[in-house]
């Protein structure tokens, strides 16, 4: 027995998908029911979500809990951003 998705994508990422689709010899649904036997198969998704600022929230929170700490030490002594991450060593995973 078979039921009806409807998703509401705009219209770029609709045909964007549909090309990457065809070359992999697969129409629309076809691939969205790949994706979805996916999910349902590992539990999972088949990509890590990541914030606006390419973190996972995992480490968007340990980048908050350290920044907090450093802060409340009155022992920064960073001269920028990027020396402060350097030091939290948590990298974007690519």
């Amino acid at each position: 027995m078979s039921t009806t998705l409807q998703v509401r994508v705009d219209k770029k990422t609709k045909q964007k998908a549909q090309k990457v689709f065809k070359n992999m010899g697969l129409d629309m649904s076809s691939g969205v029911k790949l994706y979805l036997a996916h999910v349902v198969n590992t539990g999972s998704l088949p990509f890590t979500p990541k914030t606006a600022n390419g973190f996972t929230e995992e480490q968007e929170r340990q980048i908050i809990q350290e920044t907090e700490r450093i802060l409340k030490s009155g022992k920064s002594g960073y001269r920028s951003a990027t020396d402060l991450f350097k030091a939290l060593d948590l990298e974007k995973d690519e």
